[in-house]
């Protein structure tokens, strides 16, 4: 265990979660880290921007990033934030969605919205998501930032009485996220928030990933994103998380199987296996 991970206050971090929707993790990733995501990134930006408004006309997105390189395969199980997620959501929680964020200048802010949204459950509930973004570049209020509505992940549904209803009220409480490079924010997936407009002349970049509940149906398909013959040679917690486990008693079986089995050399589908011949 490093010291980072030895010194991590998991109680003051889910404390404020509960409390507020958010905590920041000021510490997450160290100079060497963030030259590695960096570098690990390089490859797969200045190709395209997004397709639509909330994407981000000069916004660059680069999806299944868990699979781009061994440094965002250690950070998808970093030890810290798996014990704080453990703390919400139940063992054997997945990964739903895996990318990096490069927002440019000339960006507008996205509206308004919540991560677990699409999870058609009323509100107030748990949330069934949590987010984690991590600023590569530092996050400023003029550069693009993350804001975020502290205590709206505790809010109901439009027209809830603990709701404000008039959007200027609602944006007034928006508080940017002004963090070091290095620093990530977690916060749970009904948390108001938006990328902010990039005002800067230099581009933001950062990178996410969101982890849900064991039974949720995942935002990326990473059995079809992810090689098979990558994923077995991932570690045991990253296979979990890319789904290939079991969730008691028997959510995620293949044909009755384990679906690490599937992950074994020479493996053949068992509704192949056992066609009749002819």
């Amino acid at each position: 265990m490093d010291v980072a991970t030895r010194r991590f206050d998991v109680d003051a971090h889910t404390a404020r979660l509960r409390e507020q929707g958010y905590t920041v993790i000021e510490d997450f990733l160290d100079a060497d880290t963030v030259a590695a995501v960096r570098d690990g990134l390089a490859p797969y930006l200045g190709r395209h921007h997004g397709r639509n408004d909330f994407e981000g006309f000069r916004t660059e997105r680069v999806y299944t990033l868990v699979a781009r390189g061994r440094v965002f395969e250690e950070l998808t199980e970093e030890p810290r934030l798996m014990a704080l997620l453990s703390r919400f959501l139940q063992p054997g929680f997945l990964l739903t969605a895996s990318q990096a964020i490069c927002i440019y200048p000339g960006e507008t802010a996205q509206d308004l919205h919540v991560d677990d949204g699409f999870y058609r459950v009323p509100r107030p509930r748990p949330a069934i998501s949590y987010t984690v973004i991590v600023a590569v570049d530092a996050f400023t209020a003029q550069n693009g930032g993350t804001e975020i509505v502290p205590g709206s992940h505790l809010w109901g549904d439009n027209g809830a009485p603990d709701r404000p209803n008039d959007r200027a009220e609602v944006e007034r409480r928006l508080t940017p996220m002004e963090i070091p490079s290095g620093a990530a924010v977690v916060f749970a997936g009904t948390l108001l928030h938006r990328g902010g407009a990039n005002r800067s002349d230099a581009p933001r970049l950062a990178f996410t990933n969101q982890y849900c509940e064991p039974w949720a149906r995942t935002q990326e398909n990473f059995y079809l994103g992810v090689p098979r013959e990558q994923v077995a040679a991932m570690s045991p917690r990253l296979k979990q998380l890319l789904g290939y486990e079991v969730w008691p008693p028997f959510m995620g079986q293949v044909t009755a199987s384990h679906p690490a089995k599937a992950l074994e050399p020479g493996w053949i589908p068992p509704v192949v296996a056992q066609r009749p011949a002819g």
